[in-house]
């Protein structure tokens, strides 16, 4: 972790602040996912749903005025890739049945709840798919950098 802080920055961030930063999401290999750098900061209600469960957890106790990266392992970010996550379907059991389907798309799914999730389709043929449940970014290591702004 590599930090950069104010020293006359006392306050914090909690699990519930809404806070302004910059933010960028990397792969270990540096192949960029998202940024807010150069841009528009971004306005964050922590808690909410607005970033990743595992990239709050990195924010919590940082100061305002500090940049900060975070290099997180598979385990530490999203989690290993889970094969048992990767199924095949015939197109008959996927919304539409499937219909205007393409490798790379991703389909949402309701569960027997009413809950949603959503899968990618790795592979598609004339009868059946291959659907990876997995988040997609399940088994990569990622490099979190933040720049905090300000804690509303």
């Amino acid at each position: 972790m590599i930090d950069r802080v104010r020293p006359d920055s006392p306050e914090r961030i909690k699990r519930d602040s809404l806070i302004t930063l910059h933010y960028r999401v990397a792969t270990a290999d540096g192949s960029e996912l998202i940024a807010t750098f150069g841009t528009t900061p971004a306005t964050l209600q922590l808690g909410g749903g607005e970033l990743a469960p595992p990239l709050e957890a990195c924010l919590q106790g940082l100061p305002v005025g500090g940049r900060h990266v975070f290099m997180l392992e598979p385990e530490q970010a999203f989690g290993a890739h889970n094969p048992d996550l990767v199924k095949r379907l015939l197109l008959g059991e996927l919304p539409n049945d499937g219909a205007d389907l393409a490798p790379h798309a991703v389909i949402e799914f309701t569960a027997p709840g009413g809950g949603k999730f959503a899968g990618l389709v790795r592979e598609l043929d004339a009868t059946a798919a291959l659907i990876d449940f997995n988040h997609p970014l399940a088994g990569k290591s990622i490099r979190f950098e933040v720049e905090v702004i300000g804690i509303l």
